[in-house]
């Protein structure tokens, strides 16, 4: 499974979050984590993945929270 989280408000990338921008990015993590015991997902595991400009793997620059369930992941995540 691969399920994205959108915040409504676009911020280009990580870097450009400000003061107060807390709350933005604890949501985005606590939808992906609801999400991911709705689905059955979370005592086996899944992985939460930001990514941030060119080399980071950003190809969208409008901030997104990646869940990755389903199988077993492996590292380092290629």
């Amino acid at each position: 499974m691969h399920v994205l989280f959108i915040p409504k408000r676009a911020v280009a990338t990580l870097n450009d979050l400000g003061e107060g921008d807390e709350v933005l990015v604890g949501r985005l993590a606590m939808a992906a984590a609801a999400f991911a015991k709705q689905e059955g997902f979370a005592e086996n595991g899944y992985r939460v993945v930001m990514n941030c400009n060119r080399d980071g793997g950003q190809t969208v620059f409008h901030i997104h929270l990646h869940l990755l369930a389903g199988r077993a992941m492996h590292w380092p995540p290629g």
